[in-house]
C-alpha cells in the first residue's frame, strides 16, 4: 500500500509540474482541461500496470523496497508460534476509511447547503437553465443547469455574469469539479487531488471569459475590475466573484493566442507516461523465488509422534516409500520429491502476500514450518518459528492454504501420515 501511494504521488506531481511549467500559460483551455481530468486518473491505475514488453531488470535503488521469498532446506523444528486470529484491518487502513467516510459526509453537507439556497429562492425556468434568485444575496454561482443569483445583483446589470454562467453551464463544468470531489473523497489524504482542482476552476473561469470576451474585451475587463462581491465556499460551484481569480483572469485575458505549432508540447506526455510504465513495469517489483542445491535428505529428516487420533505414527518425506505428490500431474520423467517440491515452491510464489505492516516496519527473517500430510490428504502445521510473529503467521497461512494432496504410503499402500519441514526467508532487497 505505501509503495503504491508513493508511486501514485510521484506520478501526481510530475504530472502537475509539467502543466505548471510549460502547459499552464497556453491558451489551449480546452486542450488543457483533459490534460487534468486524465493525468490524475492515469496516476492512479499506472502503479497496477505491468507490461511484459517494458520489463526489464530495475536499478538497485529502485527495488531497495521488494519483497523476495527464498524457500531453503532446514532442520526440524520444536518452537510454536501462535497462528493468526483472523483478518482485521491494519491502524492505517482504519485511518485510510476514517478520513474517507469524513470526506464523504463534507461532500453531502456541501451538497445540503446548495439544496437549502435552492429551497430558500424564488425559481425561475428557462429554455438552458433554472435561474434562483437569492434574498438579501450578492452571490452569483452555477451548478449544473442552475444558476444561483442574489436579489442584489439582480438589482444592477447582471446580463455578463448570467452569460458567464451559461458558458459553465453549456460547458458542463460542474461534472468536472464533481470528479474531482470523488477524487478527494478517495484520496482525502492527497494534498495534488486538491491543487489539480484548484487548477481545473482557473480553467473553467478561463474559458468562460474567453467565450464571452470575443470582440468585447475591453467590457470584460471592466466588469471583472468592478467585483468586489463575496460568494460561498462550496469547492464544486462555478463562481462568478472570486477575488483571487480576478487578476489571473484579467492576465489571460490579455495574453496573445498561443501559436498552434505549441500544440506538439502535448506530445511530451506519451514518453512521460512511457517512462512511468517502465518503472512499474520493471522486474524488481516481482516476488522471486531462488532454490538451494542442498541435499535432499538434510531437508526431510523430521519425525514426530503423530499428534491426530489413530496408531499411525508421523514419518519423514525422505523414508516413506509412497511419497505425497499433489493431483496436478508431473513432468515426465520426473522423480517424485522434485516434483513435490517444484509443485510446492510454485503454491508459494503464487499465495505469497508480504504482511502490509511488517513490510512498513522493515521486517525480515526465516520462517520455519513443520507440517503433517494427513491420511486423508489434509495439512496439518505442527510447528512454526520466526524472529517475527507476523512473518510467522504469514508462513502459517501460506501452507495451511495448500490444496488437498494424495497421501503418502507404506509398502503395501495404507496410507500414513507424512512430515516435511520447509523454510521461506521473508528478505527486503538491499
Amino acid at each position: 500500500m505505501i509503495r503504491y501511494l508513493i508511486i501514485m504521488l510521484s506520478c501526481q506531481l510530475l504530472f502537475l509540474l509539467v502543466y505548471d511549467l510549460w502547459l499552464k500559460k497556453e491558451t489551449f483551455f480546452n486542450w488543457n482541461r483533459v490534460y487534468l481530468l486524465l493525468t490524475p486518473l492515469i496516476s492512479v491505475f499506472l502503479p497496477f500496470i505491468k507490461m511484459d514488453v517494458l520489463r526489464t531488470t530495475a536499478p538497485e535503488p529502485l527495488v531497495k523496497a521488494v519483497p523476495v521469498i527464498f524457500p531453503e532446506p532446514a532442520q526440524v523444528v520444536t518452537a510454536t508460534v501462535p497462528q493468526a486470529d483472523g483478518l482485521s484491518l491494519t491502524p492505517w487502513e482504519w485511518l485510510l476509511l476514517s478520513g474517507g467516510i469524513i470526506a464523504l459526509g463534507f461532500f453531502f453537507y456541501k451538497l445540503f447547503l446548495i439544496f437549502r439556497l435552492r429551497q430558500k429562492g424564488v425559481k425561475r425556468y428557462f429554455k438552458e437553465y433554472l435561474q434562483i434568485e437569492v434574498a438579501d444575496s450578492e452571490i452569483a454561482f452555477s451548478f449544473f443547469r442552475q444558476v444561483f443569483l442574489g436579489q442584489r445583483i439582480l438589482e444592477r446589470s447582471h446580463r455578463h455574469i448570467l452569460d458567464h454562467e451559461l458558458v459553465h453551464i453549456r460547458e458542463g463544468h460542474s461534472w468536472d469539479l464533481i470528479y474531482f470531489e470523488i477524487l478527494r473523497i478517495l484520496f482525502w489524504f492527497n494534498p495534488l487531488v486538491y491543487v489539480f482542482q484548484a487548477r481545473m476552476t482557473e480553467l473553467h473561469e478561463f474559458i468562460a471569459d474567453e467565450k464571452m470576451s470575443g470582440k468585447h474585451k475591453k467590457d470584460t475587463y471592466e466588469h471583472l475590475l468592478q467585483e468586489v462581491f463575496h460568494t460561498r465556499e462550496i469547492s464544486f460551484i462555478n463562481s462568478f466573484f472570486n477575488h483571487s481569480l480576478i487578476k489571473k483572469r484579467i492576465i489571460m485575458l490579455h495574453r496573445s493566442r498561443s501559436n498552434p505549432l505549441r500544440k506538439f508540447k502535448y506530445l511530451f506526455i506519451a514518453p512521460l507516461v512511457l517512462g512511468m510504465l517502465m518503472y512499474t513495469s520493471c522486474e524488481g517489483e516481482k516476488p522471486e523465488i531462488e532454490n538451494s542445491s542442498v541435499n535432499a535428505g538434510e531437508h526431510l529428516e523430521t519425525s514426530a509422534e503423530s499428534k491426530g487420533p489413530g496408531p499411525a505414527k508421523d514419518v519423514a518425506f525422505s523414508k516413506i516409500p509412497v511419497k505425497p505428490a499433489f493431483k496436478s500431474p508431473c513432468e515426465d520423467g520426473q522423480e517424485a520429491f522434485a516434483c513435490f517440491r517444484s509443485k510446492l515452491d510454485e503454491h508459494v510464489i503464487a499465495t505469497f502476500r508480504y504482511p502490509a505492516e511488517a513490510l512498513e516496519k522493515g521486517m525480515q527473517g526465516k520462517v520455519y514450518v513443520n507440517f503433517r500430510i494427513n491420511t486423508d490428504g489434509s495439512i496439518t502445521v505442527m510447528e512454526t518459528r520466526a524472529e517475527h510473529e507476523l512473518l510467522a503467521q504469514e508462513g502459517r497461512r501460506i501452507i495451511e492454504a495448500l490444496p488437498e494432496l494424495h497421501p503418502g504410503g507404506d509398502e503395501d499402500g495404507n496410507p500414513v501420515p507424512v512430515t516435511f519441514a520447509y523454510p521461506i526467508i521473508f528478505k527486503l532487497k538491499s
